[in-house]
């Protein structure tokens, strides 16, 4: 038995699925599956059920995640003492992100560190994404959000989502209902590009997949701009998941044929490679389960 068989059971429980739990812990869906496996095995029970919809727990795996809960809890706060010890209670955090990221991602981390290391102060600093590379390799930032981890850096992925395709409600490619379309169908129609202050948007996407927008009718930074051009029929677009808005009334979102999946990383400056309350701020990020903020679906007015 050990943390990360704990980890994955805590994980299904939670999530109901085996394909989610992974995605919360970071590791494959067989990883996830064979650390189920391997701690039923040396238990010598069922902890889990698995069935149409997903994972359960059996009346033992009700139990046992009780306490691998409390485990767990009694581990982090082993981790609080050894903070504690090491100097995390007084300091600042500089970290850096593009623009998407604070309004959803951000927010939640920030508290959830405040209330763990109150005594640090966090200073978050919006930026492109090439600003936060650039920040990062100066020395200027601590901890920066990245779409692309660098090996020879400390960081560790925290967000997973796919870009999907909004078009106008009512629109020829959203019928029918439910469809998923291909990546080359979607840009060779009329295009509103969001680049949301990042280099890597609809246009690098369709060259990484040897395609190009042909008809760009309007180019625009804010999302929200491009959701209101998209609702009075300019065009279509590709959007990461994320920055699907609450209100989609007037939106058709579909899925890719293929996925295209966009993962969002936490990493450490050089200089701050050793710091112990950035390393504490991104071991907590790496265990915070972050996922798209609602699923894909529809509302047409």
């Amino acid at each position: 038995m050990n943390l990360t068989q704990l980890r994955a059971l805590v994980a299904v429980a939670d999530a109901g699925s085996i394909s989610q739990a992974a995605e919360r812990l970071g590791v494959t869906q067989s990883g996830a599956s064979q650390a189920i496996s391997s701690l039923e095995e040396s238990l010598g029970v069922r902890l889990v059920v698995r069935g149409r919809r997903g994972m359960s727990l059996t009346a033992v795996g009700e139990r046992a995640v009780v306490k691998a809960r409390e485990s767990l809890a009694s581990l982090e706060a082993i981790r609080t003492i050894a903070d504690e010890a090491l100097g995390i209670e007084r300091g600042q955090l500089t970290l850096a992100s593009f623009p998407s990221v604070f309004s959803t991602l951000l927010p939640p981390l920030l508290q959830q560190f405040n209330t763990q290391h109150p005594g640090i102060k966090v200073v978050a600093l919006e930026a492109t994404d090439e600003e936060v590379d650039a920040w990062l390799a100066a020395g200027t930032v601590d901890i920066g959000v990245v779409m692309r981890l660098s090996p020879e850096r400390v960081g560790a992925t925290f967000y997973r989502d796919e870009w999907v395709a909004v078009v106008p409600a009512g629109h020829p490619l959203s019928r029918p209902a439910g469809r998923v379309i291909p990546l080359a169908t979607l840009v060779a129609e009329p295009f509103v590009l969001a680049t949301g202050g990042c280099a890597t948007h609809a246009r690098l996407i369709a060259q990484q997949h040897g395609l190009t927008l042909d008809d760009v009718r309007v180019e625009v930074r804010d999302w929200a701009s491009a959701f209101a051009l998209i609702r009075e029929g300019l065009g279509v677009s590709l959007v990461p998941e994320l920055n699907l808005p609450e209100d989609r009334r007037g939106l058709r979102v579909l899925r890719l044929e293929t996925p295209i999946h966009r993962d969002l990383g936490l990493e450490v400056a050089p200089r701050s490679a050793e710091s112990s309350i950035a390393l504490a701020f991104l071991r907590m990020a790496s265990q915070v389960a972050t996922h798209p903020k609602s699923p894909v679906h529809n509302v047409e007015t």
